[in-house]
């Protein structure tokens, strides 16, 4: 019997059940060679008819953060601000265009034009799972993560998606956490709570 093997607990403690949600962060930059590394992890994980409809938009300068800083709920400001990358994870409503090269074996970009409410439902499912292929790939590179949802969608897409098919969704800080700034971890729901085996 065929069985792919387990990664490290180590690895496991990185990822999920030893990782937080950091809101301030260490003075340390993180490259740009870093943040492609991110995307070339994340690219990998799965969407319905390899639709791939995530778009990211990294703001580091002071220039693009001064754009964004306005966009944010009062209580996201300060964290968005000493960040050393804001994430815009967005998703593209013409992400069917490209599905002549992510899914050539059928022609999938038929299924989707025209058709608005299917357009959206899958660019916003599909945009979602890759927000979170996203943190998992900046956890796995030794980063920490700290996702929002806490500022004006219509805001940031005025400000950064005007004139384009982009939408946002939800907007991710990364770097290096401040862990002595944490505080107790929340509790999570058991099994029994949430889950059936049927």
């Amino acid at each position: 019997m065929i069985k792919t093997k387990s990664v490290s607990e180590e690895a496991l403690e990185q990822i999920f059940t030893k990782a937080r949600t950091h809101t301030v962060w260490l003075p340390e930059s993180v490259s740009d060679e870093l943040l492609q590394q991110i995307y070339d992890l994340m690219k990998w994980g799965p969407t319905s008819a390899n639709s791939s409809p995530a778009r990211i938009v990294f703001v580091k300068s002071k220039e693009a953060k001064d754009k964004l800083l306005p966009c944010m709920a009062e209580g996201n400001v300060e964290k968005t601000k000493t960040a050393p990358v804001s994430a815009i994870i967005a998703y593209d409503m013409e992400f069917y265009e490209k599905l002549p090269k992510l899914f050539p074996h059928a022609p999938a970009r038929s299924w989707f034009a025209g058709n608005q409410p299917l357009i959206e439902s899958t660019a916003f499912r599909n945009g979602s799972l890759q927000g979170a292929y996203f943190m998992i790939a900046a956890r796995s590179l030794g980063l920490d993560c700290g996702p929002m949802s806490g500022f004006d969608n219509a805001k940031v897409d005025t400000a950064f998606f005007h004139g384009t098919s982009w939408k946002s969704n939800f907007i991710c800080n990364i770097g290096y956490g401040d862990s002595s700034k944490l505080y107790p971890r929340s509790p999570r729901l058991d099994f029994n709570e949430c889950c059936k085996i049927l």
